[in-house]
């Protein structure tokens, strides 16, 4: 089968599509042809190396975690899905024409490939900084860099439990977080101040890293009430940074409830052949996405 692998860390150039041994289930798991794959921030940080005390690795390895498909392998125990069914989920090595799957539901009606491949460690993630912000319905949630993925799924799922949210982004993004209910500002010199043009701020996340720590920290008065997935100096200012996933199956059967309801989409901004997995790392590196970015096989 092809794959995606690297052999040492580095820049998306050390991105190879190689002929890989095909993987095969342990109890528990599924295999899938994999249709397509998401790419996530995460999946560069890995090539990069530097996840290596969360996701310690041995080289070389392939790449991705999220992906939609089709079932092929069933392993032992596994009892809510058959061969054929088309599921999404969380797997091990997803840049590749098939993967093992440890967490997994079926898609919900309607919804591609391409589609279903954007959502899985998304979603998880907009669920678990939303918990820990500890913002509550009726109160205002900030999200700094809310175009891309992460905030497109955590103005949606916020709004759906009434929490107001205030989203900043490009300005070419403006009017797209608008469509998902946020009051939106830009960027740019003075945004605290706009941002407390558009009302009190009682929790905030980070999703860019792009250096707003103490900013946040300042708007919600309280460092406990901001949350960063992107800056790793967060826990300076006294913020906590969120690394560590929470429970993907029960993340999976969320977003399946709201994706049925109409309450979450999540647009594919663009799709990548699995040869150019190297470009659409660039692109994610890149930042300023509206939606997901996703490899097709």
């Amino acid at each position: 089968m092809k794959k995606v692998s690297f052999a040492e860390f580095g820049g998306p150039e050390v991105l190879r599509l190689i002929d890989a041994e095909e993987p095969h289930v342990g109890p528990g798991q599924i295999r899938i042809a994999v249709r397509a794959a998401g790419v996530n921030p995460v999946d560069w940080r890995v090539r990069e190396g530097q996840m290596l005390k969360a996701h310690p690795i041995e080289l070389p390895a392939g790449v991705g975690l999220d992906a939609a498909g089709v079932v092929d392998e069933v392993g032992e125990g596994v009892e809510d899905v058959k061969a054929g069914d088309h599921v999404f989920g969380e797997g091990f090595e997803t840049y590749a024409e098939y993967a093992v799957m440890s967490a997994w539901a079926r898609m919900p009606e309607g919804l591609t490939f391409e589609e279903a491949a954007g959502y899985p460690s998304v979603v998880e993630t907009a669920l678990r900084i939303i918990r820990e912000s500890g913002v509550l319905p009726g109160q205002t949630l900030l999200v700094s860099g809310a175009s891309g993925g992460v905030g497109s799924a955590v103005l949606q799922i916020a709004r759906d439990r009434g929490i107001s949210v205030i989203g900043t982004a490009g300005a070419a993004n403006q009017d797209y977080l608008r469509s998902l209910g946020a009051r939106a500002t830009t960027y740019g010199e003075g945004w605290p101040e706009q941002v407390r043009q558009l009302g009190q701020v009682d929790a905030a996340l980070d999703l860019a890293g792009s250096g707003v720590i103490r900013e946040l920290v300042e708007l919600t008065g309280d460092p406990r009430k901001v949350i960063s997935i992107a800056d790793l100096g967060a826990p300076e200012f006294g913020v906590r940074f969120s690394g560590v996933a929470g429970s993907v199956p029960d993340a999976l059967a969320e977003a399946v409830g709201l994706i049925s309801r109409g309450r979450l989409h999540i647009p594919v901004e663009r799709s990548y052949p699995l040869a150019e997995a190297a470009k659409a790392h660039i692109d994610s590196q890149a930042g300023h996405a509206r939606g997901r970015r996703v490899l097709v096989i």
